[in-house]
């Protein structure tokens, strides 16, 4: 038995010196890889969840570097529209010769996820565009065409052909913590591809009227015009976000700028993929946060949750039996502390699949199964 241990602990010595001289000499041979996976049925890489904080200390410069070359630029334009009155006389007599608007044109950045060519990038860039070139950081160029978009999250699925494409590996932004360091990559005001540093300052931002489903990463990274659709990522050069709006009372960053997480991108080109839209469930209510005056009006006793003011009587949830003046505290086994929350997580639910809500009544809760309807997209003006 002695004889054994002792060739067990000889070989175990053996193999940890053998693991530091490989560290220090060769420390890329045990660097962690990024592993396969897919959305939809789009092959993307994807990072594991540990590497949160494995960053290399000082120098990010690995990480803009492995990330950047899957950062492209992405220019738009919109064909001069003739002008409704162009053939009136009297338009003419007073406006001359304006029978047709100028051409617009419209510049924006993007994230290649997969080697087949997908690229995500953010609704508002390509919005109405009737072309669409991508220009790559190794200079190529390619026209791009929109696989789908969802303009309630702002985000846009476009695809090029061309071959040995870069692709950025796909993090988790659900491991993200407030002070976690992250880079801003993208083409600001078309000076170029440019890199910029900053913290993650806030996350689950919501209720700012940017988008339907809000839930952003709130950041000081300095974004600016052009770096929408861009990418946000970690010190691994893992994709965390897609930068798509700033606060600013100048036009420039003011260090609060906001990105969708990667999580919710990830959403989005499934369903696109899938099914070519974003499909979403709705119950038919109308919640309202919960104040004083509403929790005395209704004798509410929780504080937590939110408080459904109105029910539409033939909507899914009345058929299932919820009421005005429930206080709806879950929905599928996930929290919801405000409206923004339950709005989400309704939207998450699969049209047509039955899935409970813990609702308040009474001072009692109880689970109650509703059957969620697909909600329909607001019809936009003419």
């Amino acid at each position: 038995m002695r004889k054994f241990w002792l060739l067990f602990s000889q070989t175990v010595t053996v193999l940890v010196a053998a693991f530091f001289v490989i560290a220090t000499l060769k420390p890329q041979w045990i660097e962690r890889r990024p592993f396969s996976g897919s959305v939809g049925s789009v092959a993307v890489l994807e990072a594991p969840a540990v590497q949160r904080g494995t960053g290399p200390a000082g120098s990010f410069s690995a990480a803009a570097k492995l990330a950047s070359a899957a950062v492209v630029s992405i220019n738009t334009s919109k064909a001069a529209t003739k002008n409704p009155h162009a053939a009136d006389p009297w338009f003419k007599f007073f406006y001359g010769d304006q029978g047709r608007n100028e051409p617009q044109g419209g510049l924006g950045s993007g994230v290649i996820i997969s080697a087949s060519g997908y690229i995500l990038t953010n609704n508002h860039v390509v919005e109405g565009a009737d072309e669409i070139e991508v220009v790559l950081l190794d200079n190529r160029k390619a026209k791009a065409k929109v696989i789908g978009t969802d303009p309630d999250t702002d985000l846009a699925i476009l695809k090029i052909e061309l071959d040995k494409l870069p692709v950025i590996v796909l993090g988790n932004s659900e491991t993200l913590l407030v002070g976690d360091p992250v880079l801003a990559i993208g083409n600001p005001f078309g000076v170029g591809q440019t890199v910029t540093g900053g913290i993650v300052s806030a996350l689950g931002r919501n209720r700012l009227g940017i988008n339907t489903f809000e839930n952003f990463i709130q950041t000081d990274a300095a974004i600016n015009p052009g770096n929408s659709g861009g990418a946000l990522v970690d010190t691994t050069g893992a994709l965390m976000g897609i930068n798509t709006a700033i606060y600013s009372r100048s036009g420039g960053s003011m260090g609060i700028g906001f990105a969708i997480p990667v999580s919710t991108a990830k959403q989005v080109l499934d369903s696109i993929v899938k099914e070519g839209q974003v499909t979403r469930g709705w119950i038919g209510v109308e919640p309202q946060e919960l104040n004083a005056e509403l929790m005395e009006t209704f004798n509410v006793k929780t504080k937590d949750g939110v408080i459904i003011t109105g029910v539409l009587q033939n909507g899914p949830a009345g058929q299932a039996g919820v009421r005005p003046g429930d206080v709806i505290t879950a929905v599928n086994g996930k929290a919801v502390g405000n409206v923004s929350e339950l709005l989400s997580a309704v939207a998450a639910l699969k049209p047509g699949v039955a899935a409970p809500l813990s609702v308040q009544r009474a001072g009692k809760t109880s689970d109650i199964s509703v059957t969620p309807a697909k909600r329909q997209r607001p019809k936009t003006p003419n």
